[in-house]
């Protein structure tokens, strides 16, 4: 995150669906998906390990699925993360890297594998850009729950959770203009503090796991570069 962080750090980034609808914040915007996927084979050149897992979002939230038992919709939600890591994995392709896509139940026909640690460390040393897709495959667990047991299953480093702001707040800047952006804060002082940006599980692992969360706004190109470099606010989350 900062300047002169090591080539081959590994890491993880976690995505909402939304950040590959672009715009129109359903589906897929393929021009997005291709802006991101050149950034992340960007870093690969450069030595880094990205993993990324995102939401589902851009087509369905199984909690917001009305009508439908929660966990049947849950297990929709997982079906359309596995179309936007196909989607992902195809434009790193496109752009000249390697890719894999590991999902929580497989569907070898499409070419996704059966999530497995030691399988996926292998292509992060190989450096392949991995894409973890179906959640944790058990519904009532969300997508940042899903990122936080990859990352700690595969050893990253750091958790890079991209949104629409620049950083955690103590509320909502979108509503109340006064709030106040943390630059650090501890894993125990989000969960005492209640603190929305990412469940409470998730951000569990993330401290039992010595995984650092770092919070940051997605939507401007190249920006996960500059997080990494250093050069755009960001909200540390410490173990």
């Amino acid at each position: 995150m900062e300047e002169g962080s090591p080539r081959g750090e590994r890491f993880l980034l976690k995505l909402s669906g939304e950040a590959l609808a672009g715009e129109s914040r359903h589906g897929i915007d393929t021009r997005k998906v291709s802006e991101l996927a050149e950034e992340l084979v960007s870093l690969s050149k450069l030595g880094y390990q990205p993993g990324i897992v995102t939401g589902g979002g851009n087509f369905l939230r199984g909690r917001d699925t009305g009508g439908i038992t929660r966990t049947t919709a849950d297990y929709m939600g997982m079906l359309a993360t596995v179309m936007n890591s196909l989607a992902l994995a195809d434009a790193v392709e496109k752009a000249g890297g390697m890719s894999s896509v590991f999902s929580a139940f497989p569907f070898p026909e499409a070419g996704v594998k059966t999530f497995s640690p030691r399988r996926a460390t292998e292509l992060f040393q190989s450096g392949e850009i991995l894409v973890f897709a179906g959640g944790t495959g058990n519904p009532f667990l969300s997508t940042d729950t899903a990122a936080a047991l990859r990352a700690a299953q595969t050893r990253c480093k750091t958790l890079y959770k991209g949104t629409k702001v620049d950083g955690v707040y103590d509320m909502d800047p979108k509503l109340f203009p006064e709030a106040r952006r943390f630059e650090r804060i501890t894993c125990d002082q989000v969960l005492s503090m209640g603190l929305g940006f990412m469940d409470s599980a998730a951000v569990a692992v993330c401290r039992d796991a010595g995984i650092e969360i770092v919070v940051f706004d997605i939507t401007g190109p190249g920006n996960l570069n500059r997080v990494l470099k250093g050069e755009l606010p960001v909200t540390v989350v410490e173990v």
